[in-house]
């Protein structure tokens, strides 16, 4: 799935950003509104849970933020060059690995 949004985001990059001017700058940034966005929704949610009053959200609305996430976070790692899909099979086995976690994501490529 990570390759296919790649091929996707490279594609629609040469669409939206014609001289390629967007910076690295503007995508960190891009990604804080978005996860705000995300984290504005789980409140919403969460307070509905609690029975607080204030408007409110749908996990459908969720969904489409955290798509948002991560569509920005692989133009990030496209715009450096970052093999996303080896960076999080690395860290998520580090991590298991620190705190001595037998799960471990497994590169199907590589099999």
């Amino acid at each position: 799935m990570l390759a296919l949004l790649r091929l996707a985001n490279l594609r629609r990059q040469r669409e939206w950003d014609k001289e390629n001017g967007i910076s690295l700058e503007y995508r960190g940034n891009e990604l804080a509104g978005e996860v705000g966005e995300a984290c504005n929704i789980i409140k919403k949610i969460a307070r509905e849970r609690l029975g607080i009053q204030g408007s409110r959200a749908t996990v459908e609305q969720l969904a489409e933020e955290l798509a948002d996430v991560v569509i920005c976070v692989d133009l990030i790692a496209m715009a450096e060059n970052i093999d996303l899909r080896r960076a999080l099979i690395e860290k998520f086995n580090a991590t298991s690995e620190k705190y001595g976690l037998e799960t471990r994501l497994v590169d199907e490529a590589a099999e």
